[in-house]
């Protein structure tokens, strides 16, 4: 073992040959980061961040009277329903398991959504009356995954994905009133799902992507409803062509693809002539979102290194107008955004000093208002910590951005201590709105830095797939860089830096402090993955395939395995580590919190690890939320401090 532990750490020393291609944009000077003077700054309460409500799903009522919203207002992500023009919410819905996937029945009698049993991810499909009332489950298939709700024009159907327990593969199918369901396609390779976009024909007939696990490729079908007889619209070897709506008269399609470029832009698809028709070239990831309810335009996002904006297209003039939302990270809400008018939108917004609200946007006026206060009180944009986006360049030459937040009033003396937040994925991104972590940490003094790191998304398809059969390789070493940003800015302490994430974010915590033990003085990892080979072995079918994707399998790739485990390292690490794990995650299971216990309790090290009943992948519970936040920051307040 220590012959292999001096042979990769050699490995992990060499450059690579050069540097991945990404969206041209100048390199920042870390001295030009500051920290604001801001007499009204001061550490936002750990039980109000955690007391903020979420943003689920949402849904417009069938007759555009009532929104349905999916919040923790109660602690729990239950369903709501408030008036369109305004009102004090009502609960419609009670349970401890969270409540998603919200979509009005056709003839606007019920609320369909989804719900699983204590965070393990299957999920059955309910239905409440939308006056309430009892709530049904109609599926009650324990061991199938249903998701993805399309409601029909007509006949009672819904559109959906499904998933065995025992499979990999998703597949489309159409559920009737009561609940029956009948599958459309059935898919051989376990690395493909198919997922419903929209019902055209009058009902006849199913818009649907068939997308590969890996997000290599990406293709757009039609689908008979009768007969399951589908049809290959869009495709092409090692291309990703993404659906998300279809114009009314079925003339045009709305597609995302990375054809050509590596990054995804935005297309309409003449489903007559197999025409195409772009959308203004940007160097940035562009996506498309949904048309307008008269089909004479289409609403698009444009993520701009990590800020997004909504634009609207004139399919007429192709002139293209940004929605008038306060800038931050704007999306459509809900699997209609549109009201049954076609007048207004629903749109998620967020900033780095604002916490997710949902806002309604008038297509006709031009204007936006909140229509929810999600947040408490003491979480004023005026009070909370600000944050920047940067750029520098990695030990490759690759230029990498992340999400700087800086507390305010501080000294540029290198005597705060920082936080490195690495995201989950690793097909994620860290965007610049709203962080309760980084809004906890930098309230108390802390300079927080999540950086985008090779592997992410929204920076084309070679950083994407920079790091695939190379996981906790050079995306570590982008990690690491960030921290040397922190340092070169003047105001950090270079001994005094940890590190936290969950899921891959918790994975390249256990490898930063196994593989580059001296870097880090503390961590805390939620859910991560020490040990590649067993993750291989117990987790969900679905997931495997994922891992195949980006490692292969442990019996083809056997080194690859050892070099991008945890466990190959971990022995090294120094640094105290908080664990915090759902026992119902089958996305990491369990076992791997228990590896990293058992290895550095037996070697020595400070290390404690804290398991949540009735949790996944995430914490869903309110208690549990506050909990696992409570003591991450303890831990760094106790280490860094």
């Amino acid at each position: 073992m220590k012959r292999l532990l001096a042979t990769t750490a050699l490995v992990f020393a060499l450059p690579a040959a050069a540097q991945v291609k990404t969206p041209d944009r100048p390199v920042t000077d870390p001295k030009t980061v500051e920290s604001p003077a801001n007499p009204q700054a001061r550490s936002v309460p750990l039980t109000d961040i955690g007391a903020s409500r979420s943003l689920g799903s949402t849904a417009w009522s069938t007759d555009g009277k009532h929104i349905f919203v999916a919040t923790n207002l109660s602690g729990r992500t239950n369903i709501w329903r408030t008036d369109a023009a305004g009102s004090w919410p009502v609960q419609l819905t009670q349970s401890d398991d969270s409540q998603t996937g919200l979509a009005p029945s056709a003839d606007g009698k019920y609320l369909y959504f989804r719900q699983d049993v204590g965070g393990n991810e299957y999920h059955d499909v309910y239905r409440v009356p939308v006056n309430g009332g009892a709530v049904e489950n109609l599926t009650n298939s324990p061991d199938v995954r249903e998701q993805s709700l399309l409601v029909g024009p007509s006949g009672g159907l819904v559109a959906l994905a499904t998933k065995a327990r025992a499979e990999g593969q998703t597949n489309l199918a159409v559920m009737d009133a009561t609940g029956k369901v009948r599958a459309l396609t059935k898919e051989a390779d376990p690395q493909y799902g198919w997922s419903p976009v929209a019902w055209i024909d009058g009902g006849k007939a199913l818009i649907a992507n068939r997308d590969r696990i890996d997000s290599k490729v990406g293709e757009v079908w039609r689908v008979d409803v009768a007969t399951g007889a589908a049809t290959k619209l869009i495709g092409k070897a090692d291309t990703v062509y993404g659906a998300a709506d279809a114009s009314p008269d079925g003339k045009w399609l709305a597609v995302s693809t990375n054809e050509g470029t590596g990054q995804y832009h935005a297309g309409l698809y003449d489903t007559a002539s197999n025409a195409w028709k772009w959308l203004k070239p940007t160097p940035w990831e562009q996506t498309v979102s949904a048309f307008t309810r008269d089909g004479k335009a289409l609403i698009f996002a444009i993520n701009a290194d990590a800020r997004t904006t909504l634009y609207r297209y004139d399919l007429a003039s192709g002139a293209e107008t940004a929605l008038t939302i306060p800038a931050g990270l704007n999306y459509l809400a809900g699997n209609d955004p549109r009201s049954p008018d076609g007048r207004t939108l629903l749109v998620s917004h967020s900033g780095a000093d604002s916490p997710t609200n949902l806002y309604l946007y008038d297509l006709t006026s031009g204007t936006s208002r909140a229509a929810t206060q999600l947040a408490i009180a003491s979480l004023l944009p005026e009070a909370l910590p600000k944050s920047q986006v940067v750029t520098y360049k990695s030990f490759d030459g690759t230029l990498v951005s992340a999400v700087v937040t800086m507390p305010a009033n501080r000294k540029r003396d290198a005597s705060s201590p920082a936080i490195v937040l690495p995201h989950g994925g690793p097909t994620g991104q860290t965007q610049d709105g709203y962080s309760r972590y980084a809004t906890a940490f930098a309230s108390r003094g802390y300079v927080v830095i999540q950086p985008n790191f090779r592997g992410s998304t929204g920076y084309g398809k070679a950083f994407q797939e920079a790091n695939f059969k190379d996981l906790g390789g050079g995306d570590l070493k982008d990690t690491i860089a960030a921290k040397k940003f922190l340092v070169d800015t003047g105001y950090v302490d270079a001994k005094r830096v940890g590190i936290f994430g969950g899921s891959y974010g918790g994975f390249m915590t256990l490898m930063a402090i196994g593989r580059a033990p001296d870097e880090f003085a503390a961590a805390v990892q939620w859910y991560g993955i020490i040990n590649w080979r067993t993750m291989y072995r117990d987790q969900d079918e679905l997931l495997k395939a994922y891992q195949r994707g980006l490692l292969g399998t442990p019996e083809s790739d056997p080194k690859v395995y050892d070099a991008a485990s945890p466990l190959t390292y971990i022995r090294n690490a120094k640094a105290p580590l908080l664990t915090i794990q759902g026992e119902n995650d089958i996305r990491v299971p369990k076992g791997q919190a228990q590896e990293v216990h058992d290895i550095l309790k037996a070697k020595g090290n400070i290390v404690e690890t804290i398991y949540y009943p009735a949790e996944g992948h995430g914490f869903q519970k309110r208690e549990n939320q506050l909990d696992s936040l409570t003591r991450t920051v303890a831990w760094f307040d106790k280490y860094l401090k």
